[in-house]
């Protein structure tokens, strides 16, 4: 039986966060939150949607909060970890196909890919997820078309046995390279197409992708197992 306890890092999500709390809480129990040193009411409203909410002093990065949640989530009585973002850019709603593909045994590590659709997405971004996951997906040794998303499942106790130390958006790249050289399924399950309109991105697309696929090299050859 697939039982998943879910980690979101947020930072300056007020908008949002209570709606993807209430929403991820139909499929995961518990749900938690890591403000990662929001000046807002992003824990407040967390909180009031029924979250755990942990919090940073300060801004410490996507990796340093998701590392937080790990360090709760891997001690509780569930199979899998859920990972999702804070802005609604990965519908809740969606969660259960998630689930399906795990229950089926279909992955020890099931990853959401969003479809590109170039016409809606500024060029840029387009082009920097395209050619980051080809080139990540060689790294890995597994073709995933969008490998930086951070819609995912994993096993509960494969993340117990990788050592992450990534403080960025890098940690979506170390984990799936650590877990794939513990020998993780990977399995990819496709959902709605992301929406730009109106969002705010914490990514700088060129610059993030060059400095990601240089931290993969290191991940891949110049680190231990874990």
């Amino acid at each position: 039986m697939v039982t998943a306890c879910a980690v979101i890092a947020a930072y300056n999500e007020e908008d949002h966060i209570a709606e993807v709390v209430v929403g991820t809480a139909r499929h995961a129990s518990p749900v938690i939150v890591v403000d990662d040193g929001s000046t807002d009411a992003t824990a407040a409203r967390a909180a009031s949607g029924g979250a755990i909410v942990i919090r940073h002093d300060r801004n410490l990065g996507k990796g340093a909060a998701i590392r937080t949640g790990l360090a709760h989530a891997t001690d509780q009585p569930c199979s899998h970890v859920l990972f999702l973002d804070a802005d609604m850019q990965h519908d809740p709603a969606e969660i259960p196909k998630l689930l399906a593909a795990a229950a089926r045994g279909g992955g020890d590590f099931v990853i959401a890919e969003r479809e590109f659709a170039r016409q809606a997405m500024p060029p840029a971004r387009y082009y920097s997820n395209v050619i980051g996951s080809r080139i990540l997906s060689w790294f890995i040794g597994s073709a995933v078309a969008d490998t930086q998303c951070g819609f995912r499942l994993i096993r509960r106790d494969l993340l117990r046995r990788v050592t992450l130390t990534g403080r960025g958006y890098e940690i979506e790249t170390e984990m799936l390279i650590k877990l794939a050289r513990t020998g993780a399924q990977i399995e990819r399950v496709k959902v709605a197409r992301l929406e730009y309109q109106g969002v705010r991105s914490h990514i700088r697309p060129f610059r993030d992708t060059f400095r990601t696929c240089m931290l993969a090299v290191r991940y891949r050859y110049l680190t231990g197992r874990s």
